[in-house]
Order: C-alpha cells, then structure tokens, then sequence
C-alpha cells in the first residue's frame, strides 16, 4: 500500500516524463511496469488506446472509476530540414508565449534545444531553429524552463496537468486494494484530452467502461483567488461548459466535511474536463482536481491576460498537501457515492416544523 513519500515518487516520476496528445506511449509504459508488479490488478486498453486498471475479484457495487489523462500541452515534430523543425503543437497556450521561446527535444539524445522561430496560432504550427541531429519526426519537445525558487509545501513540474491527476488516481487505487469495500474502484486513464476531450468521448462512445460506472473525473485545473494552491483538494461541480451531477457532488461533499478533510468545493470554470464528455453520453460524473499554478506551462497568465506582466513559460505548480488530500478524497469518494445525502429527510422535516406559517398567512 503506497505511503505518502511512495505517492510523492510516482508523482515526481509521471510528470516529468514527455508526453502529448496522442503520443502518451511513456506514460503507457510506466503505468502498466506498475500494474504488472500488482497480479491483484487487471488492465484492459480499449480501442482507442485508454487503459482501464481495475481490481480482481467479486463486486458488491457498481463500478466508481477515478478518471485522468496522459497527455500534455506539447510540441510534436512533423518535419526536419537542417536547422529547421517543424512542429504541430497540441494543447491550449496563448500565442504570445511562443515567441523566440526556448525548446528542449526531450527524446533527443544528446538533448538537443532550440528556439522558436515562427508559430501560426490559426493552424497551431511553426519552426523551430536547432542543431536538429538526432531529432526525428513523431519527437516531443517542451519548453525549456528556468528555475525558480519555490514556496514551502509547493511542487513544480513540467506536466502536472494531467499526471498528477494519474499519479493521485493510482496512489488511491493501490491503497483501495487493501480495502475489500473497495474491490469496485478502478482507473480510467485516458488519452488526448487536449484536443477536445476525444479519449474521454471515445471511451463512452464505444461503451468501453460499464454504463453504470461513477465516474470521479480527475484534473489540476487553475488556480485563482478564489480556488488557491494549498487549501486543499477541490469537489468540482462544474467547469466551464456545464455543471456535473449534483448527487454524486453532494454525496462527496458531505462524506469529505464529515471525514474532516480540508478541502474546496468550487465550480472550476478556466476550461473543460472529461465529467462533462462522460455527462453527455449518459454517465454520472463529477469532478475532483487539484488547483493549479502555471496551467499549461503560462506563467505570469493572470498578469498577462492583465496586461501588466510578460508571458514566460514555467514550470506547472501544485501543493503536496492537496495532493495527498486528493488521495485521500478519492478513497472517501469511492464510498460516499452510494451513500445518501439525507437532504430529502432534513427539508422534509424542516418543512412539518414551519408549514403552519404558510396555513396561518392563507388563513388571514
């Protein structure tokens, strides 16, 4: 069963592997070498290359499936010509932040950096100018970042979003096994989320989870004034295209209050997530995420969007106290599904308590 320094490895291992959408085949690799040391676990690819890691043996409860994906906002290389690399880039940033931006080509080896040369935000491609012996087409490069001090509690990585989420999902798994009430929590682990949700829509689409899965979407999404690194894990119950199902949230909500976890309950509207492409297509899902600094490698984003800061890539950012916490949300969660909120119960006798102020105003 994984303790917290065993978490903190996996995670500071995922999030600094490359990855894109797409091309999430490191990341693959690494989550099945950790599902084959557990002969407790089964994982199933389905068609569209998404693994689903569950527990072997008899269920007593629908299957609750905590839900991230492999992929990254990243450059992937379609063409190289001398000092030219072409690039496709596949993920959400501002085009401010891509120019003259340094570049390092991960699976190069020796590592090899550049600069961005030119970039059209309209197709999402652009050159590279580096020495580009030993970079090849299929190739992942990220920014290349400067180092900067962090704040205590605080972890930096090149892609947080969304391994951290994978690393949170199968820390929970992995303690989950210990756990006979919990033989029916399992992980979803998805890919090309950065595109437009399109593993989370394939996996429902083609049916390849149970139609009666829970599913507890998994994100680290940005952090504001209002939803800030470092006063816990987030019950989301929304995002920025719709609002996810609101029994699943209460159930939680009122599970991880009772449970005494610190922890936020926001509607986290900066961008989209998979509870609402598994909503769509008829599943109960609800979201969970980890607030998050730098999203997508932009630093400085609320200054710039301001327009009183520069836009510099960073490191992405997150507290190991959410973290944690979003562990321990997810094996709460992984019960407090099929348990029932009471509300009906406490409005109904609130109202047998007050009904006569309604008969003694229509009385008058």
């Amino acid at each position: 069963m994984a303790s917290r320094a065993t978490a903190q490895k996996w995670l500071e291992e995922l999030t600094q592997i490359p990855t894109a959408s797409g091309l999430e085949h490191r990341v693959i690799e690494w989550v099945r070498r950790w599902v084959e040391r557990r002969p407790d676990l089964i994982v199933k690819t389905d068609s569209g290359g998404n693994l689903l890691i569950t527990q072997r043996g008899r269920k007593k409860a629908s299957p609750v499936l905590a839900v991230a994906h492999m992929d990254h906002p990243a450059f992937v290389v379609t063409g190289v010509d001398g000092k030219h690399v072409d690039f496709d880039f596949r993920g959400g940033v501002n085009p401010e932040y891509f120019a003259n931006a340094r570049v390092e080509f991960l699976e190069s080896t020796p590592l090899v950096t550049g600069r961005v040369a030119s970039y059209d935000a309209a197709i999402q491609s652009g050159v590279i100018t580096a020495n580009s012996a030993g970079v090849e087409v299929g190739m992942i490069a990220m920014w290349k970042f400067s180092g900067r001090r962090l704040p205590a509690d605080r972890f930096a990585a090149p892609a947080c979003d969304d391994l951290a989420g994978c690393a949170a999902a199968l820390a929970a798994l992995d303690k989950a096994r210990a756990k006979p009430a919990l033989r029916h929590f399992g992980v979803l682990l998805t890919r090309a989320e950065e595109v437009g949700l399109v593993g989370a829509i394939h996996a429902a689409r083609t049916k390849s989870i149970p139609h009666d899965a829970r599913i507890l979407s998994i994100e680290t999404s940005r952090a504001s004034t209002n939803s800030p690194i470092g006063a816990g894990p987030i019950i989301r119950i929304g995002d920025a295209v719709t609002v996810f199902d609101p029994e699943l949230s209460n159930r939680i909500s009122r599970a991880v209050a009772s449970a005494g976890i610190p922890h936020q309950r926001k509607l986290m509207d900066g961008g989209g997530c998979e509870a609402t492409a598994f909503g769509v297509y008829g599943y109960q899902a609800t979201g969970l995420c980890l607030a998050l600094g730098n999203w997508h490698n932009r630093g400085n984003l609320d200054e710039f969007e301001a327009g009183t800061g520069s836009p510099v890539p960073m490191r992405e950012e997150i507290s190991l106290r959410d973290f944690h916490g979003l562990v321990d949300l997810l094996l709460i969660a992984a019960t407090a599904v099929d348990v029932e909120t009471g509300l009906k119960e406490r409005f109904d006798s609130h109202y047998w308590d007050v009904v006569g102020i309604l008969t003694a105003a229509a009385d008058r």
